[in-house]
């Protein structure tokens, strides 16, 4: 067999382990179904949870990057609205309302995201903890839009149930 045909049973492991553990990440990323937050959906029979709202938020990004101020990559938008919440596997969600939660959340929030990206090759965890760090931050034109639609998401939500959340 040559190079040209497949892969040589020596290059197995370098394949392999990578996507093992990509796998891992994804199925811990799955906790994030558990993780209830304060919203409830837009017919108000539930609250949603973190894997519902980053769905949601996804979504925003995608119907209403005309709407940015700037131009903005969506798919850029998209990965840092995705990758954000999953720290809500281990802090759950905080509300924006919650100042006792709030005063250390960052901290909580940045030991969450090293442990979850430490999941995936080394690579890619950096450009996932990139990513993160530059949502917090909110200084990009991308990271500043993705910011206002998480923040109008359960604004949303909230109107379209009457309030009370």
């Amino acid at each position: 067999m040559t190079r040209e045909q497949g892969v040589w049973p020596s290059d197995l492991p370098q394949l392999v382990e990578p996507m093992a553990s990509q796998l891992r990440f994804l199925l811990e990323a799955d906790r994030l179904k558990s993780v209830i937050r304060g919203s409830r959906i837009a017919d108000g029979s539930r609250r949603e949870n973190s894997a519902e709202h980053s769905w949601h938020i996804a979504l925003f990004a995608l119907v209403l990057a005309r709407h940015a101020v700037g131009r903005v990559d969506v798919l850029r938008v998209i990965s840092m609205l995705l990758i954000h919440d999953l720290v809500e596997i281990d802090c759950g969600d905080t509300p924006l309302f919650d100042e006792a939660a709030a005063a250390n959340q960052a901290a909580r929030e940045a030991v969450a995201a090293r442990r979850l990206v430490s999941l995936l090759p080394a690579t890619q965890a950096a450009e996932f903890l990139a990513l993160w760090h530059e949502f917090e931050a909110a200084v990009t034109t991308d990271a500043r839009f993705a910011k206002s639609l998480d923040r109008l998401q359960p604004i949303l939500l909230n109107h379209a149930v009457g309030g009370g959340t």
